[in-house]
Parts: C-alpha cells; structure tokens; sequence
C-alpha cells in the first residue's frame, strides 16, 4: 500500500497516511480533527543507462560521423 503525505486545512500540520488505491483522499488531521487535504510533490527523475543525451542517439542515414580532424599545418610543423 502506499505512503500519502496530508496537511490539515486549519492548523497546517503534515503528516504520512498508508492507504489503499480505492480509499477516499479526503481524513480528518490528527491534531484538531478538521479536514486535511493530500499534499503532491514532484518525483526526481533518474536518468540511468545510455540513450538520454545527444551523443548516445543513433545516427541517421547508418553512417558513423567522421573524427573531427585538424588542418594537415597543425599536425606537422616544420623544425627548424
């Protein structure tokens, strides 16, 4: 079952509920017994294995790229 999070509407106090998928979202606060509404939050994202950047994509066409190269008077320079 899962954890919900909850916050009571009149004293703001947050506290965890285990429920069901088919209960009602809707308990009372544990503290002064008025209505608490359930508390959403967004969810990290983790990004594992390949497939996620640019560089994992696959080519198109079903070439691989070219190396980058350097200009040939950048390789060898003349000594002396």
């Amino acid at each position: 079952m899962p954890v919900y999070e909850y916050q009571c509407e009149k004293c703001c106090h947050q506290f965890e509920l285990k429920q069901s998928f088919e209960d009602d979202p809707i308990v009372t606060c544990p503290q002064c017994g008025n209505k608490a509404e359930r508390v959403f939050s967004s969810v990290p994202i983790i990004f594992k294995g390949s497939g996620f950047y640019t560089t994992d994509s696959r080519q198109t066409g079903g070439k691989p790229p070219k190396p980058e190269t350097k200009p040939d008077s950048a390789k060898h320079k003349p000594s002396g």
